[in-house]
């Protein structure tokens, strides 16, 4: 069972949700439709950690925050692990024609750009062309709360960057009830595009372009230099994952769009599953710590109109009668993280099952003692299981992710 504590938190932390989904329907969309289609995706009142494009003296990652859609607020923050090898080469280069010794200093370093001749130069060595995967990342809060930005996605972001090596890119998507289904289900799909364009424009730079047919974008330079788009993993907590399966669900029935993304995986952390035949799970597990069934149903409300609100609706239940898309056959590697003491548990489970049904590899880590989140929300972040989970998600993760001959280099 969770500890004293964690039941003191969950209360408060409860009767604090439910007042800010109130307060959120209260308020409503505002009544200009303009306003509405812009959105918000972080909320003022939210604790948020500042972007740091120097590589971080504790773990190593630098970020930078994007905002991708002058139409929308959406948003991306980047996470790029330590240097890759050629900037150390290039650092001994410069150091073997340059005898004068560097400044010492205890600041993290800066990144200083990319040198895209070098880095794509045949003569480089093979470590000096070595890409990073993309993960790309969608944050939980019911819709309705959190960012990209949030301290606790932050840390969640750096520590997953770290353990798998690779880029991550994290999803600012439009909050409900500002912006209802599909906003930020469509947010998904247009990030992932976006990426698939930075590649494009990336290999166009090789040639003198890196411009798109306008002239008028350049490329982004961290995911230009060091991202592979044939190495893409989505990754999405609580309501994040049901964002996640619908970019992937998408990409699998249309892959032209997206290319040259392919995703390779996608990992779902305690999705934010419901139904309208109640599971044992919802039934036993309703007034469950931090995230209780009626509290996550008034999120839906919130993000499904009032017209479309159905717990059986495709963005709510995955197996429901006549969802649609491709087949369950089709589907990527996809794995399912749950928690003891959370009521969503059953479906995600259910889920997986289906998947394995039709052989698609689709294990289930279930972690003892642990409630909605737990690997994800601030209060949890430094637990034994919060970092197990995302050290098990990285071994998984790099079957699919890992340049062939190194799939145990981890």
């Amino acid at each position: 069972m969770p500890s004293v504590g964690v039941k003191i938190y969950s209360v408060f932390f409860k009767l604090w949700l439910r007042h800010r989904l109130q307060s959120l329907a209260a308020a409503g969309g505002g009544p200009d439709p303009a306003a509405a289609a812009f959105g918000v995706s972080c909320r003022p009142d939210e604790a948020t950690a500042p972007a740091n494009p120097a590589f971080s003296a504790a773990d190593g990652v630098a970020s930078k925050d994007l905002h991708i859609d002058p139409n929308s607020s959406l948003s991306v923050r980047i996470f790029l692990p330590t240097p890759p090898p050629h900037a150390h080469l290039l650092a001994h280069s410069r150091r073997a024609s340059d005898p004068t010794p560097a400044p010492a200093s205890n600041c993290a370093a800066p990144y200083r750009g990319y040198l895209p001749h070098a880095v794509s130069s045949p003569r480089a060595p093979a470590s000096a062309r070595r890409r990073l995967p993309i993960v790309v990342q969608f944050h939980g809060g019911g819709f309705a709360t959190g960012s990209s930005s949030a301290t606790a996605n932050d840390a969640f972001c750096r520590r997953v960057a770290k353990l798998c090596d690779a880029i991550v890119v994290a999803v600012g998507y439009r909050l409900a009830p500002e912006s209802r289904y599909p906003a930020a289900f469509e947010d998904g799909v247009k990030v992932l595009k976006w990426i698939a364009k930075q590649a494009n424009l990336a290999m166009m730079s090789k040639v003198g372009g890196g411009v798109d047919s306008f002239g008028a974008s350049t490329v982004e330079p961290w995911i230009a230099a060091h991202g592979d788009p044939a190495r893409c993993v989505l990754l999405g907590a609580s309501c994040g994952a049901n964002i996640a399966d619908y970019v992937t669900r998408k990409v699998v029935e249309d892959s032209k769009p997206f290319d040259p993304i392919k995703v390779v995986a996608q990992v779902l952390m305690y999705p934010f599953f419901i139904g309208s035949v109640p599971t044992h799970s919802e039934i036993r597990l309703a007034n469950s710590y931090f995230y209780d069934k009626s509290t996550c149903i008034l999120a839906w409300r919130l993000f499904l109109s009032e017209k479309e609100f159905n717990l059986d609706h495709p963005a709510a239940n995955p197996l429901a009668p006549g969802r649609g898309g491709p087949p369950l056959k089709c589907m990527p590697p996809t794995l399912t993280v749950i928690a003891e003491h959370d009521w969503m548990r059953d479906r995600a489970i259910a889920y997986s099952e289906e998947l394995r049904k039709v052989n698609v590899d689709s294990p289930v880590l279930d972690y003892k003692d642990t409630v909605h989140e737990f690997a994800t929300l601030d209060v949890f972040l430094k637990t034994p299981q919060a970092q197990a989970c995302a050290e098990d998600i990285a071994i998984w993760m790099k079957k699919y992710i890992s340049l062939r001959g190194h799939e145990f280099s981890y």
